[in-house]
């Protein structure tokens, strides 16, 4: 997923920075409650892994141009469910730095764009989750209906900022609007596989629950 180039002009570009320097704050202050909460050393290693998973659903896995923009399959609540927050929103925002660097020079200038799109919504899912699941409940546990609503939280997030690039740099024109629309309609569609995809690994983790002492996912996975 990420902005064309031609869709925001450089000077534009500015209002990205300050998006995603707010969405940086909150991941850093996550990953201050990580490295409290469990320390530096499985933060760090979690945010290696959610980094590795990130490149391959944009690299690996397959996606497609449609309007504006492009769908991927961005597992942005399966992320969090595994690794934890601040180790979600850090690879997301690495593995897009990476896939910029080496394999798509052309998407960096519009980085920071794209970094708020993905970072914004997971921020939005990690209090999603605290609201909806209970404290004493274990990720393993999770509900179809708390999946699902965590998957149309991110997903339905991710629309909402292409889209607003899309308006802020291309205006109200039918032509924008048109693709807007049909990319919302075919992202919103990773919406029907995303929350079985969660269910999937949270089945595969109870079977690997000494996962759980490792420091490679995040405590509330079980605990």
């Amino acid at each position: 997923m990420h902005i064309e180039p031609e869709l925001v002009s450089p000077e534009k570009m500015l209002l990205a920075y300050g998006t995603a320097a707010a969405a940086g704050a909150m991941t850093v202050k996550l990953a201050g409650e990580a490295i409290r909460e469990h320390g530096p050393i499985s933060l760090l290693a979690r945010t290696v892994l959610a980094t590795a998973a990130v490149f391959n659903f944009f690299e690996i896995f397959p996606h497609y141009p449609v309007g504006v923009s492009e769908v991927h399959l961005i597992l942005g609540s399966t992320l969090l469910l595994v690794f934890g927050a601040a180790p979600a929103a850090a690879g997301l925002a690495l593995g897009l730095l990476i896939q910029g660097l080496f394999f798509a020079p052309f998407d960096l200038p519009q980085y920071f764009a794209n970094v708020t799109t993905l970072v914004a919504p997971l921020v939005a899912i990690k209090f999603v989750a605290d609201r909806i699941i209970a404290p004493n409940t274990p990720y393993v546990d999770l509900r179809y209906g708390q999946a699902l609503a965590l998957s149309a939280t991110y997903q339905g997030g991710v629309v909402l900022w292409v889209a607003f690039w899309a308006l802020y740099g291309q205006g109200f024109g039918a032509e924008n609007l048109t693709s807007i629309v049909t990319f919302g309609g075919a992202y919103m569609l990773v919406v029907l596989l995303e929350p079985l995809v969660d269910l999937a690994v949270l089945a595969g983790a109870k079977l690997v629950r000494g996962l759980g002492k490792t420091g490679l996912v995040t405590p509330r996975l079980y605990a």
